[in-house]
């Protein structure tokens, strides 16, 4: 049962990062600070803080969407919600081995003496699970799922992120959600490959204890996903982060309209199979009207 609870707590309880990211004085300053810089316009110094909005001349579209992220702002939220996690870890909470960088260390290179209490910066934690994401070519989805486990493991074995074994936890969750979200999952040798002082039976035994400690609960609810996006959405808005805006090109505008018809063509042919309403006329049914855009 505290599987299923740890499941439905993804999304019903709201997610762990966005409470200590809201909870942090500083971050709540500089969400006040954009807002305010964005609702004064004229300076030359806010111009870069300034919303980008559309006019008759210019759309602007966000690429970044639940159903496709953007690979480079959804790593940017992802590695801000492991910051905060550190930064705003508890005191006291349960030690486990195979999760710890001085027992087990990720390469070859000495591990300092005071490891333990080296916060990462936020563009640290980046540039870690930047590499792996590209390396193992993973997709943006793959991080969400990442850090929905990372939080069930925080939730189902007592342990906080911190200095000391961050590294190692993003890793079992990154092995764990490539192999349950991605179609060509990566193995584990192929982290080795990334990693070249890793050893294959280290991350087999990462792995396996990583699936010990939620439970072997490893399924997501569209629910959860699609409430773990928008809190990181939300965590980018308090924390000043700009998320991606591409201008709509004849290109794009081309393949919106297409699958507007598509859409449109299917919702047709699901009213000549099961019968329009009383109240609708036939009219429509009787051929396929393209709808007219003008795209300048």
């Amino acid at each position: 049962s505290s599987g299923i609870n740890a499941e439905y707590g993804d999304h019903v309880n709201g997610t762990m990062f966005l409470r200590r990211i809201t909870m942090d004085e500083g971050s709540l300053r500089r969400s006040l600070r954009v807002k305010r810089n964005l609702s004064e316009k004229g300076s030359p110094s806010q111009q870069g803080l300034l919303k980008k909005a559309n006019s008759c001349s210019t759309i602007f579209i966000d690429d970044n969407t639940v159903s496709q992220p953007n690979l480079r702002a959804t790593l940017k939220c992802v590695s801000l919600a492991i910051y905060y996690h550190i930064k705003k870890r508890d005191q006291d909470t349960e030690f486990v081995d195979i999760l710890d960088e001085k027992r087990h260390p990720l390469s070859k290179q000495p591990v300092p003496a005071d490891y333990a209490k080296i916060e990462p910066t936020h563009n640290y934690i980046y540039r870690f699970i930047k590499n792996l994401f590209i390396s193992a070519q993973l997709t943006a989805e793959c991080a969400i799922i990442s850090l929905i486990y990372i939080e069930r493991l925080l939730t189902c074995a007592d342990i906080c992120l911190q200095p000391s074994n961050w590294k190692r936890i993003v890793l079992g969750a990154i092995l764990l959600a490539s192999k349950v979200w991605d179609d060509q999952a990566v193995w584990n040798v192929d982290y080795c490959q990334i990693m070249k002082d890793l050893q294959v039976e280290d991350v087999n035994e990462l792995e396996r204890q990583f699936l010990e400690l939620i439970q072997f609960n490893i399924n997501v609810q569209q629910a959860a996903y699609a409430k773990y996006y928008f809190d990181l959405r939300s965590a980018a808005e308090q924390h000043g982060l700009q998320l991606p805006v591409d201008t709509l090109d004849i290109k794009r505008a081309k393949k919106l309209e297409a699958c507007s018809q598509n859409e449109e063509y299917d919702k047709l042919a699901d009213m000549a199979e099961t019968g329009p309403a009383k109240a609708m006329s036939l009219e429509n049914l009787s051929k396929r009207r393209p709808s007219l855009a003008v795209i300048s």
